[in-house]
């Protein structure tokens, strides 16, 4: 938590660890969107060789049976209710730092201790940062908690407590580094920081974003070449390759271990440039059919093809322009009204931090939700190419994304009906009964009409 509001909160772009875009989650995210993530498809024959023992039924649409419907419809209000409250407790913590004057006291023990700004900076920010991620730890082990008695978490606490305190460490310095960047502009341009610090924040974000795959994504999970853990697969992922046009060497696809904290199977493509890369869990190469992982390949083929990496990152650049700008309207306003009662001197005061984060954390959540529609956009977009792309290479590519999709709801209890207002706040892909539906009904060949990407 203390990443994404002191990160997003400053009004640029959320970096998670082992996440590209909008499309993937660790398994340190928000684990309310396990329920949305990318699955695998299962079809015909399974990746691990053994033949099913009955023809699958034909899907035509995501139904469970009425106990998995009432466990997955109270698993979607809880997750629906936490991120709710999540909201309107990041908000609190920010008023309660400013109320209490903890930001004072934090600003007054950094300006004690030296009056070079930055010691005064790695004495105030780490303070500030790990009060917000300790007074957030409550909830985050409440998600962690409702995520382990449904049996989608298989991390132990231990492990969980290890990964908690790696993304401390990775806000500690990610969160110092844009603190100090924001206040050295505040303070040098009083009517332009915001412009500034956008225009010097975003290459600073997208060399974080291509060293990613680098050092971040591996202090979380293990990663080796596809081609050592499956090389059976190699091949067949190469046709589909060919079958779009273009070339993804065998150097540029990874196995990833996740089956040690989640039983969620799950691809996704991060990194930009020499750092981008596709990426299949071990749970989905363990769960999946050899059809089912050509199809989920096909899908994140589609985010390289169609250039969602780049086009996720100018969306969200947007966003935080627009964001900044509004922080900057509003925060003049909020400090004449409060700054004497919360102990702040003015916008150049360290002091004042919690007070921009809580205006541009509720700008954010604005801007986050037309991200989350974006993304629900560019998912749909890949789905459509998976089932262009594979077509001749997998026999039914929409029965094996059903299927698959109806295996993996009953796996994580995906409400097929969930509460739309959850669906448009929260939601980063389409629901997995819409999934559904486009894959069962998507045929433009029958009707004599032109695929959308693949012709």
């Amino acid at each position: 938590m203390a990443l994404a509001v002191i990160v997003w909160g400053v009004g640029i772009l959320i970096v998670h660890p082992g996440a590209g875009l909008a499309w993937t989650q660790t398994g340190t995210a928000d684990p309310g969107r396990l329920s949305q993530t990318t699955a695998s498809q299962p079809a015909n024959a399974p990746a691990n060789g053994i033949a099913p023992a009955t023809a699958p039924e034909k899907i035509t649409e995501y139904k469970l049976t009425p106990e998995l419907h009432r466990k997955a419809h109270l698993f979607s209000r809880i997750r629906f209710g936490s991120r709710l409250f999540d909201l309107f407790y990041g908000v609190f913590l920010l008023w309660l730092i400013l109320q209490w004057r903890w930001s004072a006291k934090f600003r007054d023990w950094a300006e004690a201790a030296s009056r070079r700004r930055i010691v005064q900076l790695v004495i105030y920010a780490p303070l500030l940062i790990l009060t917000l991620a300790i007074l957030h730890l409550p909830l985050d082990i409440f998600d962690e908690a409702t995520l382990r008695h449904y049996g989608i978490s298989v991390q132990s606490w231990g492990s969980w407590m290890g990964d908690w305190g790696k993304l401390q460490g990775i806000s500690l310095f990610l969160g110092s580094l844009f603190i100090g960047i924001l206040y050295w502009v505040i303070r040098r341009s009083p009517r332009r920081w915001w412009l500034i610090f956008w225009l010097v924040s975003l290459p600073i974000l997208l060399f974080i974003f291509f060293l990613e795959p680098f050092i971040i994504d591996p202090m979380f999970f293990r990663f080796e070449p596809l081609s050592a853990k499956a090389p059976q697969l190699v091949p067949e992922l190469q046709r589909v390759v060919h079958r779009a046009g273009m070339e993804i060497p065998p150097d540029r696809m990874f196995w990833m271990e996740a089956s040690t904290k989640s039983v969620v199977p799950n691809a996704y493509v991060t990194g930009v440039g020499a750092s981008k890369r596709i990426v299949v869990w071990d749970t989905t190469i363990a769960q999946e059919t050899t059809d089912g992982i050509l199809t989920v390949f096909g899908h994140e083929l589609g985010h390289y093809a169609l250039g969602h990496v780049w086009k996720g990152l100018a969306f969200f650049a947007a966003m935080a322009f627009l964001v900044l700008y509004l922080g900057f309207r509003t925060i003049d306003w909020l400090l004449a009204r409060r700054q004497a009662a919360w102990g702040i001197r003015g916008l150049g005061d360290w002091a004042s931090l919690p007070a921009l984060l809580l205006l541009v954390s509720l700008f954010g959540f604005v801007a986050n939700t037309s991200g989350n529609a974006f993304s629900r956009h560019i998912e749909h977009q890949a789905d459509i190419y998976s089932m262009e792309v594979t077509r001749g290479i997998v026999p039914d590519p929409g029965q094996a994304a059903a299927a698959s999709f109806q295996r993996f709801g009953e796996k994580v209890f995906t409400d097929p009906d969930p509460n739309p207002v959850n669906v448009f706040l929260f939601f980063d892909h389409p629901t997995v009964s819409d999934r559904i539906h486009l894959f069962v009904t998507y045929d433009p060949w029958s009707h004599g009409k032109q695929p959308r990407f693949v012709k």
